[in-house]
């Protein structure tokens, strides 16, 4: 009796483990923030969601100067002003083959995502993944940004983005539509 016990017990374990790992893939929530505010947004979606929280980290961080729109010459305009422009990233690598949705953050600059996530787009290949954007912005909407990562990156199944203004309440109440 003990060994037949033991054997379905040792079948069940398997097919535990079988189903485990089917569903062992998970969502992460990948963002870039350099003042705080889709920092905040993608706090809220992780939460939401159950999704790990990944900030995509440049190699030289911001600062003010750099952010400086107005100005020509700061690094955000160069860099925006160069389509071939990549900065590099620095923090922790992941492994994207755990993660079949990504939620990818960013502020809007020049209509469109900074270069810095173009940079994580390319490093990791998020070809076949389900990726669902969103964005903030003090005065431009997500749709151009959106129309060109589709157009960069055909192979990544886009979801429709949404821009996030609203702050942690509007980006839970998002969040929680797009897992229906």
């Amino acid at each position: 009796m003990s060994i037949l016990f033991s054997g379905c017990q040792s079948k069940a374990q398997q097919t535990a483990d079988n189903t485990n790992s089917e569903n062992s893939k998970k969502t992460i929530v990948a963002y870039f923030s350099c003042t705080g505010t889709t920092e905040k947004v993608a706090n809220a979606i992780a939460n939401t969601v159950g999704g790990e929280l990944y900030r995509i980290t440049p190699a030289k961080e911001y600062t003010t100067a750099d952010l400086d729109w107005r100005n020509n010459k700061s690094r955000s305009s160069v860099e925006m002003a160069d389509k071939d422009s990549r900065p590099e990233l620095a923090g922790e690598t992941i492994d994207i083959e755990k993660y079949d949705t990504i939620y990818l953050g960013y502020p809007i600059w020049w209509d469109l995502c900074p270069r810095a996530v173009n940079t994580f787009i390319e490093k990791y290949d998020l070809a076949g993944k389900t990726v669902i954007p969103f964005a903030t912005s003090g005065s431009s909407s997500i749709t151009n940004s959106v129309k060109e990562l589709r157009r960069l990156y055909p192979d990544i199944v886009w979801k429709e983005g949404k821009l996030l203004n609203g702050g942690a309440k509007q980006a839970a109440e998002w969040a929680k539509q797009t897992t229906r």
